[in-house]
């Protein structure tokens, strides 16, 4: 199957040795996406909710870049360096998801790239 690299400037360019999202058929892979801003290439400014809508507003930009949208998305990885954001991170996303809701996995790690807070990373599956 051939695989097509999907890229938009409306997200944050790679900042390493990966695509923002790579599709192979019908289904697409999204890279994690930190709190970047993506004129700047920085941390949003704001709190944790600016941060956690910030990856969202970045995981649709990709989503909308291969042709679909959130609501494609069947597999959701959120990645905490605080597991307490937790309940914010579930009122964030009823802005953005609306049910089925993806399948999803929260995960606490020591820490991420730049310094950001929260990443997330998912599976899209195009009809």
């Amino acid at each position: 199957m051939e695989r097509e690299v999907i890229f938009t400037e409306q997200a944050p360019a790679a900042i390493g040795t990966y695509s923002q999202a790579v599709k192979v058929g019908k289904t697409v892979y999204l890279s994690g996406q930190i709190p970047l801003v993506p004129e700047t290439m920085e941390l949003v400014d704001g709190d944790m909710t600016a941060q956690i809508i910030r990856v969202f507003e970045n995981l649709q930009a990709v989503t909308e870049a291969a042709g679909g949208s959130l609501d494609d998305i069947v597999k959701l990885n959120i990645y905490l360096t605080d597991l307490s954001h937790f309940p914010l991170v579930n009122e964030v996303m009823a802005r953005y998801f609306s049910q089925p809701y993806p399948a999803r996995a929260a995960i606490g790690v020591a820490a991420l790239p730049k310094g950001a807070a929260v990443e997330m990373d998912a599976v899209m599956e195009l009809a």
